[in-house]
């Protein structure tokens, strides 16, 4: 049986982008089977690929977002810059940019001017407020939109709110930047017609705020903030274990209680005793709760804890380690594991969560150098020899 296509072979994007959101959202396209063309300034080009030195000398932001991309490095303060790309969104189906507010449209590369010179093509704007309004202006990093958007309020302990500890402003946006594409691809299979797609920071992690947003607003206040507990369940926690680890364990329901009692406590009488026999009591009683538990964890090693809460069929966990992560059976026996090229060799990542049974392997190209395919790509446009030693002698490409 003959394998299918990559999804997104033959569509091709053109990228002003830096930091993480629209890189990461171009990168699931790249990863689909899209040419993807990263446009990054000659003088160090996407601020990104300074933030660390961890992925063997280059930034592990950048080596995870920017994989499979083709980098060309152009000054788009030179009119001569701005042509190029020009030149290249003619020939896109997709165009995306996270400049600063208004950087883009000054330099006629927002979406809406680019889409009314090109009806079929696709215009990602993807901002951190949106074009209008009294924040649109504002500086949004992620750790601040993570504030904005209350993430930070109902993350951490009671005592202390923390931030999410991966970009989850910036991640949000770019998987909305990424299904609005597919969208609007789809769209256009329809009419023919692309079109502008905005996409805002706030506005994405605001509707990943859904449960406490509609808690607070329609019961009165949200959530409590409860560490890696659960406000309304008990128990449902973390802990710690003989040999130093610790496991998190969730009882959904007052059969699940009593088996817990019995088969891992083994304190059975547990399981009737009016302070612990309903959810509601238990968590009225939550210290006395979690002490049982605690003590009963605290004399197994990890994985004897995990094996006795399985057989007694309550949901578990142990509360990994990033090295745990990328050392995990069940990531190794789906071998969700891949090498990716690189300018200090190859390094390892995972395949993206997208599986196509029965189609092409996602598509984990090399991760590019700062302009390393700016000359292949003039000449792909016509740019002559002459021209284009001109423009690389005045800095204009890199």
């Amino acid at each position: 049986m003959s394998t299918q296509p990559l999804p997104l072979r033959g569509i091709t994007v053109v990228a002003v982008e830096q930091a993480v959101s629209a890189p990461f959202a171009t990168r699931q396209l790249a990863d689909l089977g899209a040419r993807v063309v990263k446009i990054e300034r000659p003088d160090g080009g996407d601020f990104a690929r300074g933030y660390d030195t961890a992925a063997g000398g280059l930034a592990s932001h950048f080596v995870w977002c920017n994989r499979g991309k083709e980098s060309v490095a152009v000054d788009l303060k030179d009119p001569r810059g701005i042509a190029v790309v020009r030149r290249l969104v003619a020939g896109a189906d997709v165009f995306v940019q996270n400049l600063a507010q208004g950087a883009a449209a000054r330099l006629g590369l927002d979406a809406a001017t680019l889409c009314a010179a090109h009806p079929r093509l696709i215009g990602v704007d993807i901002s951190g407020y949106g074009a209008g309004g009294p924040y649109a202006h504002k500086r949004a990093y992620d750790m601040l939109v993570q504030c904005e958007a209350g993430l930070v309020s109902v993350t951490g302990t009671p005592e202390q709110p923390v931030k999410a500890g991966i970009p989850a402003a910036d991640i949000a946006a770019a998987m909305y930047a990424f299904s609005g594409v597919l969208a609007a691809l789809v769209r256009r299979g329809t009419t023919g017609l692309g079109g502008p797609v905005e996409i805002s920071m706030l506005e994405s992690l605001a509707e990943w705020m859904g449960h406490p947003l509609h808690h607070g607003m329609h019961g009165g206040e949200a959530p409590a903030r409860t560490g890696v507990a659960h406000a309304v369940i008990a128990p449902y926690d973390a802990y710690p274990t003989a040999d130093g680890g610790q496991v998190l364990l969730s009882v959904q329901n007052d059969r699940e209680w009593r088996r817990l009692a019995e088969q891992v406590l083994g304190r059975p009488e547990l399981g009737d005793d009016p302070a612990f026999a309903t959810n509601t009591a238990r968590v009225a009683h939550r210290a006395k709760t979690d002490a049982v538990v605690a003590e009963a964890l605290a004399g197994l090693a990890t994985a004897e804890a995990v094996d006795r809460l399985e057989a007694a069929g309550i949901a578990c966990a142990r509360l990994n380690s990033v090295a745990d992560v990328a050392a995990h059976p069940q990531l190794a026996a789906r071998d969700r594991w891949r090498e990716v090229d690189t300018a200090v060799g190859p390094l390892r990542a995972m395949l993206p969560p997208i599986t196509l049974p029965g189609g092409a392997e996602p598509r984990m190209g090399a991760v590019p150098a700062l302009g390393e395919h700016t000359d292949a790509v003039l000449r792909e446009l016509g740019v002559p020899d002459g021209e284009r030693a001109e423009l690389r002698r005045d800095g204009v490409v890199a």
